[in-house]
């Protein structure tokens, strides 16, 4: 790859290329910057009543996985063959996967479970398009906190990812435990 003067980018590989442009992106600070479908998007900074949900699922979250496991809030996972790269609202990943591999994202393989909690800015991208990538890439566990399901605020856990697509292992009413398999095993109340 070749920078010219900061501002002009010369390349053959469309990965490198966007993830170029997506550090380049100058974003207030707060907003999610992502690549979604090959495109570089800004998506708004989250409300408090999005982080009142993330927090008490860090917290169980941390009290069941190895040590050497990391519950990370917005860590970019990148799904190069997509060309992806999203920023979840909580992940799963061993600490060593985050050891040698690009400074500001890790591959989206690596994550053991991945939480996305809906905005009105994200639902369809959560519901669709980063369910189909997390599966792509091997996410053992998908948590979907969709407040704003078109049938109502669901919770549903997705897992046994084959042909790059999801499994429902559960589906429950916003407020309702949702049970997260091995490695996990644990019953979070989600709301």
């Amino acid at each position: 790859m070749d920078v010219s003067e900061g501002d002009y980018l010369l390349t053959d590989d469309a990965w490198e290329e966007l993830v170029w442009v997506w550090k380049q992106t100058d974003a207030p600070k707060g907003c999610k910057v992502e690549i979604i479908k090959g495109f570089v998007t800004v998506a708004p900074y989250s409300a408090v009543a999005h982080h009142k949900l993330s927090e008490p699922l860090q917290r169980r979250i941390y009290g069941v996985i190895p040590k050497s496991w990391g519950v990370y809030q917005r860590l970019p996972l990148a799904v190069p063959s997509r060309l992806e790269l999203y920023v979840p609202d909580l992940c799963v990943v061993p600490g060593k996967a985050l050891l040698g591999g690009d400074e500001y994202f890790a591959p989206a393989g690596a994550a053991e479970l991945v939480v996305e909690i809906t905005s009105a800015a994200t639902a369809q991208n959560d519901r669709m398009t980063k369910a189909a990538g997390y599966a792509e890439a091997g996410v053992p566990l998908y948590l979907l906190v969709d407040r704003l399901a078109p049938e109502g605020p669901t919770v549903t856990l997705y897992g046994d990812a084959k042909g790059g697509a999801y499994r429902v292992l559960e589906s429950v009413e916003f407020g309702a435990p949702v049970g997260l398999p091995g490695p996990f095993h644990l019953t979070l109340p989600v709301g």
